[in-house]
Protein backbone atom coordinates (compact mmCIF):
# COMPACT_ATOMS: atom_id res chain seq x y z
CA UNK A 1 0.00 0.00 0.00
CA UNK A 2 3.04 2.45 0.82
CA UNK A 3 4.56 1.67 -2.54
CA UNK A 4 1.52 2.27 -4.30
CA UNK A 5 0.34 5.58 -2.36
CA UNK A 6 4.26 6.80 -3.07
CA UNK A 7 3.47 5.80 -6.61
CA UNK A 8 0.40 7.36 -7.43
CA UNK A 9 1.48 10.52 -5.63
CA UNK A 10 5.18 10.67 -7.41
CA UNK A 11 3.17 10.12 -11.13
CA UNK A 12 0.15 13.21 -9.82
CA UNK A 13 3.21 15.44 -9.37
CA UNK A 14 5.14 14.77 -12.69
CA UNK A 15 2.25 14.59 -14.55
CA UNK A 16 1.56 18.29 -13.24
CA UNK A 17 5.47 19.13 -14.01
CA UNK A 18 5.17 18.10 -17.45
CA UNK A 19 1.72 19.95 -18.13
CA UNK A 20 2.91 23.24 -16.68
CA UNK A 21 6.03 23.13 -18.38
CA UNK A 22 4.60 22.22 -21.75
CA UNK A 23 2.17 24.86 -22.32
CA UNK A 24 5.26 27.10 -22.58
CA UNK A 25 7.07 25.16 -24.66
CA UNK A 26 3.69 24.89 -27.22
CA UNK A 27 3.34 28.72 -27.58
CA UNK A 28 7.20 28.83 -28.04
CA UNK A 29 7.21 25.91 -30.52
CA UNK A 30 4.67 27.65 -32.43
CA UNK A 31 6.24 31.01 -32.01
CA UNK A 32 9.64 29.29 -33.77
CA UNK A 33 7.53 28.07 -36.75
CA UNK A 34 6.13 31.32 -37.51
CA UNK A 35 9.30 33.15 -37.00
CA UNK A 36 10.75 34.09 -40.53
CA UNK A 37 14.24 34.91 -39.26
CA UNK A 38 17.03 32.22 -38.32
CA UNK A 39 18.34 34.28 -35.64
CA UNK A 40 15.45 34.64 -33.86
CA UNK A 41 13.92 31.26 -34.67
CA UNK A 42 17.55 30.07 -33.05
CA UNK A 43 16.93 32.53 -29.77
CA UNK A 44 13.31 31.11 -29.19
CA UNK A 45 14.83 27.24 -29.44
CA UNK A 46 17.26 28.74 -26.91
CA UNK A 47 14.02 29.40 -24.68
CA UNK A 48 12.17 26.11 -25.11
CA UNK A 49 15.83 24.79 -24.27
CA UNK A 50 16.04 26.63 -21.12
CA UNK A 51 12.20 25.91 -20.16
CA UNK A 52 13.21 21.88 -20.54
CA UNK A 53 16.03 21.79 -18.31
CA UNK A 54 13.54 23.69 -15.66
CA UNK A 55 11.16 21.18 -16.53
CA UNK A 56 13.83 18.20 -15.64
CA UNK A 57 14.43 20.45 -12.96
CA UNK A 58 11.96 19.79 -11.05
CA UNK A 59 11.69 15.99 -12.75
CA UNK A 60 14.68 15.51 -10.37
CA UNK A 61 13.45 17.46 -6.90
CA UNK A 62 10.05 15.25 -7.76
CA UNK A 63 11.87 11.62 -7.93
CA UNK A 64 14.38 12.55 -4.79
CA UNK A 65 12.09 14.07 -2.60
CA UNK A 66 8.95 10.98 -3.01
CA UNK A 67 11.58 8.51 -3.60
CA UNK A 68 14.25 6.83 -1.38
CA UNK A 69 16.63 6.49 -4.31
CA UNK A 70 20.54 6.81 -3.22
CA UNK A 71 22.38 7.98 -6.95
CA UNK A 72 25.94 6.95 -6.61
CA UNK A 73 26.72 9.30 -9.55
CA UNK A 74 30.46 9.19 -10.06
CA UNK A 75 32.99 10.85 -12.45
CA UNK A 76 31.01 14.34 -13.74
CA UNK A 77 33.20 16.59 -12.28
CA UNK A 78 34.81 19.53 -14.85
CA UNK A 79 31.37 19.32 -16.69
CA UNK A 80 30.18 22.78 -18.50
CA UNK A 81 27.29 24.42 -20.23
CA UNK A 82 29.55 25.39 -23.42
CA UNK A 83 31.62 22.48 -24.45
CA UNK A 84 29.63 19.22 -26.62
CA UNK A 85 29.97 16.01 -25.21
CA UNK A 86 29.36 12.66 -27.07
CA UNK A 87 27.41 10.02 -24.24
CA UNK A 88 27.67 6.48 -25.17
CA UNK A 89 25.68 4.31 -22.35
CA UNK A 90 24.65 1.28 -22.11
CA UNK A 91 20.58 0.65 -21.86
CA UNK A 92 18.73 -1.49 -19.62
CA UNK A 93 15.16 0.25 -18.46
CA UNK A 94 13.13 3.64 -19.28
CA UNK A 95 14.89 4.54 -15.88
CA UNK A 96 17.95 4.83 -17.34
CA UNK A 97 16.85 8.24 -18.62
CA UNK A 98 16.16 9.73 -15.16
CA UNK A 99 19.26 8.50 -14.55
CA UNK A 100 20.81 10.96 -17.01
CA UNK A 101 18.80 13.60 -16.11
CA UNK A 102 19.78 13.01 -12.76
CA UNK A 103 23.66 13.11 -13.69
CA UNK A 104 23.84 15.84 -16.71
CA UNK A 105 20.57 18.05 -16.02
CA UNK A 106 22.26 22.02 -15.48
CA UNK A 107 25.40 20.48 -15.89
CA UNK A 108 25.89 19.84 -19.48
CA UNK A 109 23.86 21.18 -22.52
CA UNK A 110 20.46 19.86 -22.95
CA UNK A 111 20.70 16.45 -24.49
CA UNK A 112 19.47 15.02 -27.61
CA UNK A 113 18.78 11.34 -27.70
CA UNK A 114 17.77 9.45 -30.82
CA UNK A 115 14.19 8.43 -30.48
CA UNK A 116 11.99 5.72 -31.87
CA UNK A 117 8.78 7.46 -34.26
CA UNK A 118 6.73 6.14 -32.40
CA UNK A 119 7.19 8.39 -29.27
CA UNK A 120 5.88 11.54 -31.42
CA UNK A 121 2.39 10.34 -30.06
CA UNK A 122 3.27 10.20 -26.64
CA UNK A 123 1.15 12.87 -24.93
CA UNK A 124 2.80 16.10 -24.34
CA UNK A 125 6.00 14.54 -24.23
CA UNK A 126 6.05 13.70 -28.11
CA UNK A 127 5.20 17.59 -28.89
CA UNK A 128 8.15 18.57 -26.63
CA UNK A 129 10.74 16.01 -28.12
CA UNK A 130 10.00 17.29 -31.82
CA UNK A 131 9.85 21.31 -30.24
CA UNK A 132 13.45 20.44 -29.00
CA UNK A 133 14.53 19.25 -32.44
CA UNK A 134 15.20 15.13 -30.98
CA UNK A 135 15.57 13.08 -34.37
CA UNK A 136 12.81 10.17 -34.58
CA UNK A 137 14.25 7.14 -36.33
CA UNK A 138 12.57 4.16 -37.97
CA UNK A 139 14.24 1.65 -37.28
CA UNK A 140 13.43 -1.31 -39.83
CA UNK A 141 13.85 -5.16 -39.55
CA UNK A 142 15.86 -7.39 -41.93
CA UNK A 143 12.62 -8.65 -43.02
CA UNK A 144 11.35 -5.28 -43.93
CA UNK A 145 14.32 -4.26 -46.07
CA UNK A 146 14.52 -7.10 -48.15
CA UNK A 147 10.88 -6.35 -48.92
CA UNK A 148 11.39 -3.14 -49.38
CA UNK A 149 15.03 -2.73 -49.86
CA UNK A 150 14.32 1.67 -50.75
CA UNK A 151 13.61 2.02 -46.85
CA UNK A 152 17.61 0.98 -46.35
CA UNK A 153 19.66 3.80 -44.83
CA UNK A 154 16.50 5.88 -44.36
CA UNK A 155 17.36 5.94 -40.70
CA UNK A 156 20.84 6.86 -41.27
CA UNK A 157 19.47 9.99 -44.02
CA UNK A 158 17.85 10.97 -40.28
CA UNK A 159 21.05 10.58 -38.41
CA UNK A 160 22.61 13.42 -40.67
CA UNK A 161 20.27 15.49 -41.35
CA UNK A 162 19.53 15.64 -37.33
CA UNK A 163 23.51 16.26 -36.72
CA UNK A 164 23.40 19.12 -39.23
CA UNK A 165 20.89 20.96 -36.86
CA UNK A 166 23.52 20.57 -33.68
CA UNK A 167 26.53 22.32 -35.86
CA UNK A 168 27.61 25.61 -34.24
CA UNK A 169 26.01 25.25 -30.97
CA UNK A 170 27.20 24.13 -27.58
CA UNK A 171 25.13 20.39 -27.56
CA UNK A 172 25.11 16.88 -25.80
CA UNK A 173 24.14 13.89 -27.94
CA UNK A 174 23.30 10.68 -26.25
CA UNK A 175 24.02 7.91 -28.14
CA UNK A 176 22.22 4.24 -27.10
CA UNK A 177 24.60 1.98 -29.43
CA UNK A 178 22.82 -1.37 -28.74
CA UNK A 179 19.81 0.25 -29.79
CA UNK A 180 17.46 -1.54 -28.06
CA UNK A 181 17.42 -2.32 -23.89
CA UNK A 182 19.21 -4.79 -22.63
CA UNK A 183 17.28 -8.69 -22.27
CA UNK A 184 18.78 -11.69 -21.32
CA UNK A 185 16.57 -13.05 -24.15
CA UNK A 186 18.23 -10.50 -26.91
CA UNK A 187 21.25 -11.02 -25.36
CA UNK A 188 20.81 -15.05 -26.47
CA UNK A 189 19.61 -14.51 -29.45
CA UNK A 190 22.60 -12.00 -30.73
CA UNK A 191 25.13 -14.27 -29.12
CA UNK A 192 26.09 -11.15 -27.67
CA UNK A 193 29.58 -11.74 -26.22
CA UNK A 194 29.24 -9.66 -23.29
CA UNK A 195 28.22 -10.55 -19.91
CA UNK A 196 25.75 -7.76 -19.59
CA UNK A 197 25.75 -5.98 -22.62
CA UNK A 198 24.53 -6.35 -26.08
CA UNK A 199 26.23 -5.67 -29.31
CA UNK A 200 26.91 -2.21 -30.10
CA UNK A 201 25.37 -1.15 -33.71
CA UNK A 202 28.21 1.54 -35.42
CA UNK A 203 26.40 2.68 -38.55
CA UNK A 204 24.40 5.67 -37.17
CA UNK A 205 27.48 6.53 -34.45
CA UNK A 206 29.65 6.81 -37.26
CA UNK A 207 27.22 9.10 -39.43
CA UNK A 208 27.14 11.05 -35.71
CA UNK A 209 30.81 10.99 -35.31
CA UNK A 210 30.98 11.97 -39.31
CA UNK A 211 29.28 15.07 -39.06
CA UNK A 212 29.70 16.69 -36.05
CA UNK A 213 33.34 14.36 -34.41
CA UNK A 214 35.17 17.92 -34.77
CA UNK A 215 32.88 19.24 -32.60
CA UNK A 216 32.54 17.30 -30.06
CA UNK A 217 35.01 18.46 -26.92
CA UNK A 218 34.46 14.93 -25.24
CA UNK A 219 33.57 12.20 -25.22
CA UNK A 220 31.35 10.75 -21.74
CA UNK A 221 31.37 6.94 -21.60
CA UNK A 222 28.49 6.24 -18.99
CA UNK A 223 27.07 3.15 -17.35
CA UNK A 224 24.37 3.00 -15.57
CA UNK A 225 24.33 -0.05 -12.93
CA UNK A 226 21.31 -1.45 -11.20
CA UNK A 227 22.66 -3.23 -7.68
CA UNK A 228 18.99 -4.52 -6.87
CA UNK A 229 18.41 -5.70 -10.69
CA UNK A 230 16.97 -3.60 -13.44
CA UNK A 231 13.95 -1.70 -12.34
CA UNK A 232 10.45 -0.50 -14.08
CA UNK A 233 9.77 3.32 -14.38
CA UNK A 234 7.01 2.45 -11.86
CA UNK A 235 9.36 0.59 -9.40
CA UNK A 236 11.36 4.20 -9.36
CA UNK A 237 8.97 6.12 -8.71
CA UNK A 238 6.67 3.88 -6.32
CA UNK A 239 9.87 3.99 -4.06
CA UNK A 240 11.16 0.26 -4.92
CA UNK A 241 14.61 1.57 -6.10
CA UNK A 242 17.30 1.69 -3.35
CA UNK A 243 20.14 2.84 -5.15
CA UNK A 244 21.52 3.64 -8.53
CA UNK A 245 24.86 3.83 -9.66
CA UNK A 246 25.92 6.33 -12.58
CA UNK A 247 29.85 5.95 -13.66
CA UNK A 248 30.93 8.56 -16.35
CA UNK A 249 34.39 8.22 -17.51
CA UNK A 250 35.34 11.47 -19.42
CA UNK A 251 38.14 10.83 -22.32
CA UNK A 252 38.76 12.47 -25.83
CA UNK A 253 38.18 11.11 -28.60
CA UNK A 254 40.59 10.14 -31.41
CA UNK A 255 39.95 12.15 -34.40
CA UNK A 256 40.75 9.26 -36.81
CA UNK A 257 36.70 8.21 -35.86
CA UNK A 258 35.41 10.96 -38.11
CA UNK A 259 38.33 11.72 -40.70
CA UNK A 260 37.01 8.27 -43.22
CA UNK A 261 33.74 6.95 -45.19
CA UNK A 262 32.24 4.77 -43.25
CA UNK A 263 30.13 3.57 -46.20
CA UNK A 264 32.88 2.65 -48.34
CA UNK A 265 35.69 2.11 -47.13
CA UNK A 266 36.28 -1.55 -45.17
CA UNK A 267 39.33 -0.56 -43.19
CA UNK A 268 37.96 2.51 -41.83
CA UNK A 269 34.72 0.62 -40.80
CA UNK A 270 37.11 -1.74 -38.87
CA UNK A 271 38.73 1.00 -36.90
CA UNK A 272 35.57 2.36 -35.73
CA UNK A 273 34.04 -0.91 -34.59
CA UNK A 274 37.35 -2.09 -33.18
CA UNK A 275 36.90 1.26 -31.10
CA UNK A 276 33.46 0.26 -29.68
CA UNK A 277 33.83 -3.11 -29.23
CA UNK A 278 36.66 -2.18 -26.99
CA UNK A 279 34.86 0.18 -25.07
CA UNK A 280 32.02 -1.75 -24.91
CA UNK A 281 34.42 -4.80 -22.81
CA UNK A 282 35.76 -2.22 -20.73
CA UNK A 283 32.26 -1.27 -19.91
CA UNK A 284 31.21 -4.83 -19.91
CA UNK A 285 33.96 -4.96 -17.37
CA UNK A 286 33.04 -2.28 -15.30
CA UNK A 287 29.21 -3.90 -14.82
CA UNK A 288 30.96 -6.93 -13.64
CA UNK A 289 33.06 -5.35 -10.77
CA UNK A 290 30.12 -2.99 -10.32
CA UNK A 291 28.23 -6.61 -9.54
CA UNK A 292 30.84 -8.35 -7.06
CA UNK A 293 31.27 -5.06 -5.03
CA UNK A 294 27.54 -4.94 -4.65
Amino acid sequence: MRALLTGLTTLVLLTVNTVFFFIPILLLAVLRLIMPHKGLKRTVANAITKVAETWAEGFKLIINVCTKVKWDIRGQQDLNKQSSYLVLSNHQSWVDIPALIQAFNNRTPYFKFFLKKELIWVPFLGFAFWALDYPFMSRYSKETLRKKPHLKGKDIEVTKAACEKFKGIPVTVVNYVEGTRFTPEKKAHQNSPYKHLLRPKTGSLAFTLGTLGEQFDTLLDVTVYYPAGVPTFWELISGQVDEIVVDVKSQPLDPTLWQGDYDNDAEFRKVTRDWITQLWHEKDDLLEELKSTH
